[in-house]
């Protein structure tokens, strides 16, 4: 069943992203490349992982299936990139970009192979190079949740971060030899319809003339952000994280149905036994039972305990266990207090009886694994922020970019928390019929994930805002013009992206199904209202001071070309020399 599951959700996000990618580029064909690359990445990491399972215990049902919903996403969109920079590049160095989409296609098929070539080598030097820096981004991300040292949420994080790789690795390398196969019938087979202005042209394009309405009136588009992240993302502060356990599943399947039985038989707690291991041997023999004995009355009076028994001792009878049934359920915040009770009382019972014990059981191991989880979420978002800060900074050479871009991540992350609380934990408006505490591992491995495609986005739209500044625009024309160039590839990019994971929610693995619906919500909130709305409109606010940078900061900061400028003036260089060779020609022609 669940396999038959899988299938479906790789289907419907297949489905929608080539539906997306028809629509972006105009041709079946060119909308195909993205999709075999990232399949074949896919099957690449997917096979991975399960030979992986040959070497290691650690990697659980859920690995697989998180490698297979990340590498399909990332596959596409790295994809989606290089190929849209690739057309770009072909429509610039011929004047094709006032051209009718037939008339386009046409044009294309005439191309040499060398002007094919040249055209790709810019895609992959540029878009390329986004395209390598995102996934490094993110690989870092997800590599550093295996400090934690939790082995199955390293081998998750393992298993997505070498998925990641392997999309970089296919697009830059299977991906233009795909496009030198099918040589001019790249961008045949069109789609018939009206032509959509594109980004080259002096057309005002869609997010042209949604930049032009941020610019008019860029504080209110800023406080509608803003505000509305931040109302949406309240919810998140009652946030309770919990361990996966049969009561999590979904009802109706196995497990669910025998932990329901045996809750109403038994009591809920039943399902959460506890292991105390009281250790006597420094008791008089003749001593130990009272000690026992002792140890039974004192967990049977601490609050939320139903249960209390001893079930097994050694041979000698220096050591007891006793199994302890709280009150209420593994995923019940009752029951994770009544261990701290448990765990609290061993110094008083210790000086008391000359004994000590320890509480464990799949129970307590969960609570203290979500509890280490809950202690480095906030240091490890703090670390991610810094992170994209330093990162950025380098990119662009500003304080203000950088700053308001970590910012703007800080906030989609805080509203996806805040969306997936109410929904999948308190159950607002119903939608969910079965609400349950968030997952402990989710938002630490989604906030690794996240940063690396709001890094992505941040690069596509902003690089080019920086170029048209340094070349001479004022701030506010360079911003737009930025965004009128970045704003269709991040479009397509955060669509496909939402399609993929959101099928995702058609799993019946609670954390599958929680995990697609929150990287979906936090594409829509990164992409669309950070990206695309708050971002321009700060920039628009700021004026010349985005980009300032004091002097000596500048003197010491290395100098990265993320997304291919110096290749990007060559190539401008090239194309004078080339048009001053052919004038040189056409007057040497007209004198003879």
């Amino acid at each position: 069943a669940s396999t038959s599951i899988n299938m479906t959700s790789e289907v419907i996000g297949l489905m929608v992203a080539a539906l997306v990618l028809i629509i972006t580029f105009g041709s079946f064909i060119a909308a195909g490349m993205p999709l075999i690359s990232a399949v074949i990445g896919v099957g690449i990491g997917v096979l991975g992982v399960s030979l992986a399972t040959a070497f290691s215990d650690s990697v659980t049902d859920m690995t697989p299936v998180l490698a297979s919903m990340i590498g399909l996403a990332v596959g596409i969109d790295y994809a989606l990139f290089i190929v849209s920079r690739f057309r770009n590049e072909l429509i610039g160095q011929t004047g094709s970009n006032d051209l009718e989409p037939k008339e386009l296609a046409q044009r294309l098929r005439t191309m040499d192979l060398p002007t094919r070539a040249h055209a790709m080598g810019m895609a992959v030097g540029t878009a390329g190079s986004a395209v390598v820096f995102a996934g490094v981004t993110v690989l870092i991300a997800l590599v550093a949740l295996s400090i934690i040292n939790i082995p199955f949420l390293t081998a998750m994080a393992l298993a997505a971060g070498a998925t990641v790789l392997i999309a970089v690795l296919i697009a830059i390398s299977l991906l233009p030899a795909l496009a030198g196969l099918l040589g001019t019938r790249i961008f045949a087979a069109r789609l018939p319809g009206p032509k959509v202005p594109d980004p080259e042209d002096e057309h005002p394009t869609m997010g042209l003339k949604w930049v032009r309405l941020i610019r008019k009136r860029p504080m209110a588009h800023l406080l509608v952000g803003v505000i509305l992240l931040g109302i949406i993302a309240i919810p998140a502060v009652g946030m309770r994280l919990a361990m996966p356990t049969d009561g999590t599943s979904a009802p109706g399947t196995a497990p669910r149905i025998a932990y329901d039985m045996t809750a109403d038989a038994f009591g809920p707690g039943r399902n959460a036994p506890m292991i105390a291991l009281v250790d006597a041997v420094d008791v008089p023999e003749q001593e130990r039972p009272v000690v026992f004995g002792q140890a039974v009355e004192q967990f049977l009076g601490t609050e939320g305990v139903a249960n209390a028994q001893i079930t097994q001792t050694t041979e000698n009878f220096d050591t007891a266990q006793i199994l302890i049934t709280p009150e209420f359920d593994a995923i019940d915040e009752r029951t994770s207090d009544t261990l701290a009770d448990l765990r609290g009382d061993i110094t008083s019972f210790a000086d008391e009886t000359g004994a000590t014990y320890g509480i464990t059981g799949v129970t307590p191991i969960y609570d203290d694994i979500s509890d280490r989880l809950s202690d480095v979420l906030i240091p490890y978002i703090a670390i991610v922020l810094i992170l994209a800060f330093i990162v950025l900074l380098l990119v662009f050479r500003s304080i203000w970019v950088p700053l308001i871009a970590a910012l703007g991540f800080g906030l989609s992350v805080a509203a996806t928390f805040g969306a997936t609380v109410a929904l999948f934990q308190d159950g607002m408006f119903g939608i969910i019929g079965d609400p349950q505490p968030i997952l402990s591992f989710l938002p630490i491995m989604l906030i690794g994930l996240v940063f690396g495609l709001a890094m992505d986005y941040q690069i596509f739209l902003v690089t080019r805002m920086r170029e048209g500044f340094t070349k001479g625009k004022t701030a506010g024309n360079a911003t737009s013009n930025g965004f009128k160039h970045g704003a269709r590839v991040v479009t397509a990019a955060a669509l496909i992206m939402i399609s993929v994971f959101a099928a995702f929610m058609a799993q019946d693995m609670s954390f599958i199904k929680t995990m697609g619906f929150a990287l979906a919500i936090a594409i829509f909130f990164d992409a669309f209202i950070v990206r695309m709305t708050i971002i321009p409109a700060t920039m628009f606010l700021l004026g010349d001071k985005a980009w300032g940078l004091p002097k000596w900061l500048d003197k010491i900061l290395p100098n990265i070309d993320v997304e291919g400028e110096a290749l990007t003036e060559l190539n401008e260089q090239r194309t004078r020399e080339l048009h001053n060779n052919d004038e040189k020609v056409s007057v040497g022609v007209g004198a003879s």
